[in-house]
């Protein structure tokens, strides 16, 4: 079978967002490929982390991700800095990536802003950690949204270079895994950035702790324009708040933008964003309560994560062992 890796940082309470451009299909993948979801903490320690705050979001993220349907029992579900091998490789990998190849991923650009020379040398090298993650388990697919595929492809290229270096036929070249443009979900406030954890409005987000006021309150508040809503595509042109509630409405019913447009076309957002609101609570309302359950026992989470970092080790060090060998170190 096919191999998925595919990880989330643990910053912050998973969002909207999150649920529905990587989570939920994270969900519907397990019965067809071999996967691995990891809560990628050492990806998170790039800039500063409270260390009882990340402990927390670790088990907040894992607990979503099991009430969102993600089946332990039938994958693999662990904390990145419970397998070494992912640093390890990864220094490996530094030795294999150019420092051109780093100096062209946007992602540092727009995390470290101006401020370069303060950032970390993590924040710097993390998509050599995120090519490791991905080929410490020879993963032949990664689910990535349009802003990771960047990073893909750097894990493509230092494959490629390993293999060539030394002249094997070692690691695979990962296949990305694109969903629709439906799940790219975009701010409450700002229909032209993406809904993100580290905006200061609370309002710009729905969260998966959120409960059934929170969501009405947030939707309620959501930002729109005058203008009824279009009854095509093309009316959406330059109403960047309307295309990002449709979508959210189409996601949330696995349909389409189009048949939302088509079903909603010149209704008013106050009716509009009722029908949301209750659609939202129905799909979050469960999830929200499975994940505050899972919350009230950190020990079985822990309990599920160590489990699951075993299983990844027992899956890793094959291949390290074998890096290791290609490479020319001795054996322990």
């Amino acid at each position: 079978m096919q191999r998925i890796f595919s990880g989330v940082q643990p910053t912050g309470n998973l969002h909207l967002g999150n649920y529905l451009g990587a989570v939920r299909n994270w969900v519907r993948l397990q019965s067809d490929f071999e996967c691995l979801f990891c809560i990628v903490d050492l990806h998170a320690i790039t800039v500063w982390q409270e260390p009882a705050a990340l402990r927390a979001h670790t088990r907040e993220v894992a607990a979503a991700m099991l009430a969102s349907g993600i089946e332990p029992s039938r994958n693999i579900l662990f904390a990145q800095s419970q397998n070494p091998n992912h640093a390890e490789l990864a220094w490996i990998f530094n030795c294999v990536a150019r420092i051109g190849w780093l100096n062209r991923m946007t992602q540092f650009k727009e995390k470290a802003g101006k401020d370069r020379e303060n950032a970390s040398v993590g924040l710097y090298a993390y998509p050599n950690l995120m090519s490791a993650d991905i080929l410490a388990y020879k993963a032949t697919h990664v689910p990535v949204g349009e802003d990771q595929k960047q990073h893909l492809e750097l894990a493509r290229d230092i494959a490629q270079k390993f293999n060539k270096d030394f002249d094997v036929d070692f690691f695979p070249q990962p296949e990305p895994l694109i969903f629709g443009s439906a799940t790219r979900v975009m701010s409450l406030r700002d229909g032209s950035k993406k809904m993100s954890k580290s905006d200061e409005s609370d309002y710009s987000r729905i969260t998966m702790t959120d409960d059934a006021d929170a969501i009405a309150l947030k939707l309620r508040k959501a930002k729109t324009d005058p203008e009824p809503l279009p009854d095509s595509e093309e009316g959406l042109a330059g109403r960047p708040e309307a295309a990002n509630l449709l979508g959210i409405w189409a996601a949330l019913s696995d349909q389409t933008r189009e048949q939302a447009i088509a079903r909603f076309a010149g209704q008013t957002f106050s009716t509009f964003k009722q029908d949301l609101t209750d659609l939202a609570v129905s799909v979050l309302s469960p999830i929200t309560g499975e994940m505050n359950r899972h919350l009230k026992d950190p020990a079985e989470i822990d309990r599920l994560l160590a489990q699951g970092a075993e299983r990844a080790r027992a899956l890793s060090e094959p291949i390290i062992r074998d890096v290791k060998d290609i490479v020319g170190f001795l054996r322990s």
